[in-house]
């Protein structure tokens, strides 16, 4: 019996190691927007899944480097790392460029080096304000990483009150910017109202570029994100958007509140149903709901299990069961 016990444990857990070394930009290839549905080469529907890095300032910042990226690969079994690179606030990508640059681009390149996918994220507010700098950063990018099928563009994060045609606007430049030196690789454009109205969008989708989807971002335990907010998603969903999770958290809207294990779960069956590649927010030690780490967790990965929030807990368990 014990033999057998002991068997099962190896199998088992031979089955954890080999899910962890998947080469997952092997397996999906480049990415393509077909039909309202982001699809692999095979043009099956990959439904990336994986974590978001904190802003690339303040705490967040000291987990920006080659040791986290692979124990969020080895451990947490990640097949996509989002890149927050701070845009407005002091020290961020305005006031330092080529400081903000040096750090993302090294931590991308570890992510690329793991055979991980990336959303390269401006992350900004008030992107339309920044258009100059944005265009500049994003050709830069499409420069360096042209032709690597790891790479996601994601341009704006949560536009604030601006209406649709003002980020349409700024996109569509950036876009052309981008496309002048990668002409394949996906792009997310943010949606208005911090990525909530997709429904919006959906009625006047950019036009004259292919693959182009866009972003939504919800909060599960946000009282304002339920029936409604999803029911938005569901019609531009319906309306044959392609919608892309960039961002999401198990907490409130201001990254702290309540967990609520209930409404979390039905937004996660929810992106399950639909398919739907996601980003979870966030990787830090910050006290707050939805950082995954307990203060003072080591800046270069390997977090024994009191490390981890309970959220850190919730979202290694699904990573490892469900991306395989």
């Amino acid at each position: 019996m014990k033999r057998v016990m002991l068997l099962s444990v190896f199998a088992f857990s031979t089955i954890i190691t080999l899910a962890q070394n998947v080469n997952w930009v092997e397996r999906n290839g480049a990415l393509k927007v077909v039909g309202g549905k982001i699809l692999n080469r095979k043009n099956i529907e990959p439904q990336l899944r994986g974590i978001s890095l904190s802003w690339s300032i303040w705490g967040g910042k000291k987990y920006y480097n080659q040791d986290v990226v692979n124990w969020l690969k080895s451990d947490f079994n990640i097949n996509l790392l989002r890149v927050s690179m701070a845009v407005q606030p002091d020290n961020g990508y305005l006031q330092d460029p080529i400081g903000q640059e040096k750090l993302i681009t090294e931590t991308i390149d570890a992510a690329i080096k793991r055979n991980l996918y990336v959303l390269i994220d401006w992350h900004d507010h008030h992107a339309d304000e920044h258009l100059d700098q944005s265009k500049m950063f994003f050709a830069k990018m499409a420069k360096r990483y042209a032709g690597k099928p790891n790479i996601i563009y994601e341009i704006f994060n949560e536009p604030e009150k601006i209406a649709w045609q003002t980020v349409k606007d700024y996109a569509v430049q950036v876009i052309a910017e981008i496309r002048k030196y990668d002409a394949e690789n996906v792009i997310v454009v943010g949606s208005p109202h911090w990525d909530q109205d997709i429904d919006v969008v959906a009625k006047d989708p950019i036009k004259g570029f292919s693959n182009i989807a866009y972003s939504f971002h919800f909060y599960a335990s946000e009282p304002s994100h339920q029936e409604v907010l999803m029911r938005r998603a569901d019609n531009a969903i319906s309306a044959g958007l392609p919608i892309f999770v960039t961002e999401w958290g198990v907490g409130e809207a201001n990254g702290d509140g309540v967990f609520d294990t209930s409404k979390t779960n039905k937004w996660f069956s929810w992106m399950e149903k639909n398919k739907l590649s996601w980003a979870n927010w966030n990787i830090t030690d910050k006290k707050e709901t939805t950082a995954l780490l307990m203060p003072g967790a080591s800046l270069k990965g390997r977090w024994k299990p009191e490390m981890l929030s309970p959220a850190g807990k919730y979202i290694r368990t699904k990573l490892r069961n469900l991306n395989k």
